[in-house]
């Protein structure tokens, strides 16, 4: 097994299998194919299969993870994390940020920071991606 660290991405490749992100954690899964030759994506933790259908679209997927074996992919992938994922520091759930999470100040609207989806948490993660 071949493991390489990408900008803190640990992407590994058995063989010289491909690999590509879970939509869901965005964790280096294996490509797989069926029994068709049809690519699809197996996230066990995130309980979630991507089957990948038609020539158009499996065109356009193997274009994607030919480019995800490279660098630029998961490097893309962890500016956006770094950016846009927040950890909730009372209860340590990851959360993406979203409009519907934004908190701002009742004085002069300023953005706070967002709210943790965790049921029973409500706490409000500051964001330091403002420039």
């Amino acid at each position: 097994m071949c493991v390489a660290v990408v900008e803190g991405w640990q992407v590994a490749s058995s063989n010289g299998k491909r690999m590509f992100p879970c939509p869901v954690c965005t964790d280096p899964r294996e490509v797989r194919a069926t029994k068709k030759g049809k690519p699809y994506v197996v996230c066990d933790p995130c309980g979630i299969q991507v089957f990948v259908r038609g020539p158009a679209g499996i065109s356009a997927f193997n274009r994607l993870a030919d480019r995800a074996d490279g660098a630029d992919l998961w490097t893309r992938l962890a500016e956006m994390e770094s950016r846009y994922r927040l950890r909730c520091p009372k209860c340590g759930h990851r959360f993406w940020i979203e409009p519907e999470l934004a908190k701002t100040s009742i004085l002069d609207g300023s953005l706070r920071g967002f709210t943790c989806p965790q049921e029973d948490c409500g706490a409000t993660v500051a964001w330091e991606g403002e420039e």
